[in-house]
Parts: structure tokens; C-alpha cells; sequence
């Protein structure tokens, strides 16, 4: 018999209390978090800052799955950027040698883990409001929110994939 945990998330069953609607969205972000740490198990951490052919780092793509996540939690509220996520933006990709990798895994659990909170306490209802996002006010919903935030997180995961595989020559 198959393993449970050998399947992905989505197809392990639906997530208790999280509504019908957001189920897509929380597989993803869960997803996420368990390729986050499969793919950086054993990561060479002097390796994080490369950037092979000039392309994004690994350390950009943990931050940036984390602050995305996080800047969409926030406009789906209806509220706007605090100063102190425009820094954690600011600081996405930057060289900081004091940075460690488990660090940013668990930052980006624990976002995930906030994320699916919220998500069980939305209701179905709430999930066409109109929100906006950014300075320029584009326009988006609840339901656009926490869908882009898991979509970005895939892709962001499949690129980290890429970079760790050409940074230690692994064959996956």
C-alpha cells in the first residue's frame, strides 16, 4: 500500500475546516512548505547567495515566497503595507551573509501555517470581495489574493529547485 505522505498534498483528501473553496490553495501553500524543506535538505549553505547565470538565489526565493505570502494575507484584509514589510521587500535577494537557511524555512512555515489559519477562518462568502493591491490600487479579490499567493509560491519553488539542482549538479 502506498504511503500517504508519498502523495502530494492534494490528493491526500480535503484539509479539515478549510473551506471547499480555498482547498486548491491550501494543498499549494502546503505543497510549498514540503518541498521548501525536501529540495534544501543538506543544501550547501555557503551555496545560498549564488546566482547561477546571474539568476535568482536561492535565499531570494525562500524570502520571497515568505514576503508574497505575506503581502497577500495583508491586502486580502484590506489593508495596506506596514513599513516593516516594505523592508523585508527591500531586503528580498540581498546578500546577508548572517542569513541562515533554516531560518527561512521556518519563516515560511510558519507564514503557511498562518495562512491556513486565516483561510479556515474565511468564509466562502467573503471570497469575492473586491480588494486592491499596491499603491496603484489594482484590482484583485480575496479569492485572486490567496490564489496568486499559493500559484507564486509553486512557481517560485519549481526555480529554487532549478538553481539548488545547477548549484550542486544534482540530478532530480
Amino acid at each position: 500500500m502506498e504511503n500517504e505522505k508519498s502523495r502530494e498534498v492534494w490528493l491526500r483528501g480535503p484539509l479539515p475546516e478549510i473551506p471547499l473553496l480555498l482547498q486548491p490553495a491550501a494543498h499549494a501553500l502546503l505543497q510549498s512548505k514540503e518541498e521548501v524543506f525536501k529540495y534544501t535538505e543538506g543544501f550547501n549553505e555557503a551555496l545560498l547567495w549564488e546566482k547561477p547565470a546571474g539568476r535568482a538565489n536561492v535565499a531570494f526565493h525562500l524570502q520571497h515566497i515568505t514576503g508574497v505570502l505575506d503581502r497577500m494575507l495583508t491586502y486580502a484584509e484590506c489593508k495596506s503595507l506596514a513599513e516593516i514589510q516594505f523592508e523585508y521587500l527591500r531586503k528580498e535577494g540581498v546578500e546577508n551573509r548572517d542569513v541562515k537557511i533554516a531560518n527561512l524555512k521556518k519563516a515560511f512555515a510558519e507564514k503557511v501555517e498562518e495562512a491556513l489559519l486565516i483561510f479556515k477562518n474565511t468564509s466562502e462568502a467573503a471570497l469575492t470581495e473586491k480588494r486592491t493591491v499596491g499603491r496603484k490600487k489594482l484590482p484583485s479579490s480575496v479569492i485572486g489574493l490567496y490564489f496568486h499567493a499559493a500559484e507564486h509560491s509553486q512557481r517560485h519553488i519549481g526555480q529554487m529547485l532549478v538553481t539548488i539542482s545547477v548549484l550542486e549538479n544534482k540530478n532530480w
